[in-house]
């Protein structure tokens, strides 16, 4: 079981919302459609969070799921680490001649 969610995308995903439709947020980031659920979290632990639209317009939705105001994006991805994850070496170069 799954207690944080993983980081979708180090920002926010920009929406056109429509006032009075109903949206499922991904909040495991595991989803293939984010930032809309596709029920990946099943087994997680963790629950899509469902809200209504308020009003027509942009709106940007967090992609890194740390957000204090969730759905919405309140600029938490700019404190995660900006490190790049540590990738192998391709298969050319573990086969180079030394």
């Amino acid at each position: 079981m799954t207690t944080e969610p993983e980081i979708a995308q180090k920002g926010p995903y920009e929406l056109d919302l429509i006032e009075g439709k109903r949206y499922h947020w991904c909040s495991c980031g595991l989803s293939l459609r984010q930032p809309h659920c596709d029920g990946s979290h099943r087994g997680t632990g963790l629950r899509p969070l469902n809200f209504t639209a308020a009003e027509t317009g942009k709106a940007w939705l967090c992609g890194c799921k740390r957000t204090g105001t969730p759905p919405f994006c309140d600029g938490t991805h700019n404190k995660l680490s900006k490190r790049k994850p540590c990738r192998p070496p391709s298969r050319s170069v573990l086969n180079a001649p030394h």
